[in-house]
């Protein structure tokens, strides 16, 4: 998900033991932020503007949809070269998060089972940059990924990660071991994923699963179902409703997405629940989720999101395309959902979105976990703002 400000607090060096207590890393041993040095930077190169119409069909190629529903032909992939003009990471396995790299042509795709963070650029095959250690055999594996809020200068990569023994943020940059950043979050046998985003202060916000134990979700004396704000020094940041407590709000069940606005104005979560898919907004001083901004109660699977000033788009892992909501002047939505892209001519499941700018999109496709995929997925595809649609009813 595109962390929509870049110029923000340093990265974030804080670790958490399993029973919920936070616990600083020794800055001298190896894991602490004075021993991190400027890497080489991933190429940022331009590329071309992605064309409204996009992606090939789930038969591989012919008359496609497009995010605004124009249909264009398009040759159908051979093998992992795919001809659409928008994709620019081919032959992945499914993809549970994305980062767009400045630039605007390139961006980072992880693997949600292999632990893998791959660099993914128009005409150029997926070049791993790092690979992380984790356990993907419940529902958790690599599942949030988000640049440091100072990516320009210190080249830093956050992760969201299921290990053997718990759920963590990982720290990583190109050519480097990952490091454990924030630890100790429950694990269990479902609602392992967790997200990541950084609000319009530059604090980074952590939102994790409640590791299958729903009561957990209110339980103050544990990290399970909650929305972490940390500062870049690891501590809870400044304006946190306790000043010694990271946890802002309380209430989640399995998140898939979060994102804020390019303004910084809102920040918004997905959550699975059993009864419903949810869509929140994330209100400082709240420190519990309150009413869903919508709610979709033939659950589709609610994972990525990408915020702007007029509408939220929400990625789908059980139901082909994207919803679309659009924002009303008074803070809420105008009506239902759109769904686009979600036609023979679509691009399948989307898993993952960030925000490339104020017009563009990336998001990565989960077609080898549930869908139908072509010879070129699962893919990273730049794709335009969708701008809203017809509601279906």
């Amino acid at each position: 998900m595109r962390r929509a400000s870049r110029v923000v607090a340093s990265s974030v060096a804080l670790g958490l033991l399993l029973g919920g207590c936070a616990s600083f890393p020794d800055q001298s041993n190896g894991a602490g932020v004075q021993d991190w040095q400027p890497q080489p930077k991933l190429t940022e190169a331009p590329g071309p503007e992605p064309n409204a119409p996009g992606g090939s069909n789930a038969e591989g190629g012919g008359n496609v949809q497009g995010p605004n529903g124009t249909p264009r032909q398009v040759p159908p992939p051979q093998g992992c070269t795919d001809f659409d003009q928008n994709v620019i990471g081919t032959c992945m396995a499914p993809l549970a998060a994305v980062a767009a790299l400045p630039g605007g042509a390139s961006g980072l795709a992880a693997e949600r089972t292999t632990g893998r963070v791959l660099a993914v650029q128009r005409g150029q095959e997926p070049k791993p940059v790092a690979t992380i250690q984790v356990d993907a055999a419940t529902d958790g594996g690599l599942t949030g990924l988000a640049l440091s809020p100072t990516y320009q200068q210190d080249q830093l990569v956050y992760a969201y990660v299921t290990t053997a023994t718990d759920n963590r943020v990982m720290r990583f940059a190109v050519g480097d071991t990952p490091k454990p950043v924030l630890t100790g979050i429950p694990k269990g046998p479902t609602h392992n994923r967790g997200v990541l985003a950084v609000d319009r202060s530059g604090a980074l916000l952590v939102a994790t699963g409640d590791a299958g134990n729903a009561a957990a979700a209110n339980d103050p004396s544990t990290l399970a179902g909650k929305v972490l704000r940390i500062d870049g020094l690891g501590h809870p940041a400044a304006g946190n409703p306790n000043p010694s407590s990271a946890v802002v709000i309380s209430g989640l069940q399995d998140p898939g997405g979060m994102c804020t606005a390019a303004d910084g104005s809102a920040a918004w979560v997905t959550d699975q629940t059993p009864n419903a898919d949810q869509l929140y907004r994330i209100t400082p001083g709240q420190p519990q989720l309150g009413t869903p901004a919508w709610s979709w109660p033939d659950k589709p699977g609610v994972a990525g999101c990408a915020a702007f000033t007029d509408e939220i788009s929400v990625a789908t892992v059980h139901k082909p395309g994207i919803q679309v909501l659009v924002l009303a002047k008074t803070g809420g939505f105008t009506g239902k959902p759109s769904t686009i892209m979600d036609g023979p001519g679509g691009y399948g499941l989307i898993g993952a979105m960030d925000v490339v700018d104020q017009n563009t999109l990336l998001v990565g496709t989960v077609n080898k976990d549930g869908g139908k995929p072509v010879s070129s997925d699962d893919r990273a595809i730049i794709i335009p703002k969708p701008n809203g649609g017809q509601p279906k009813d």
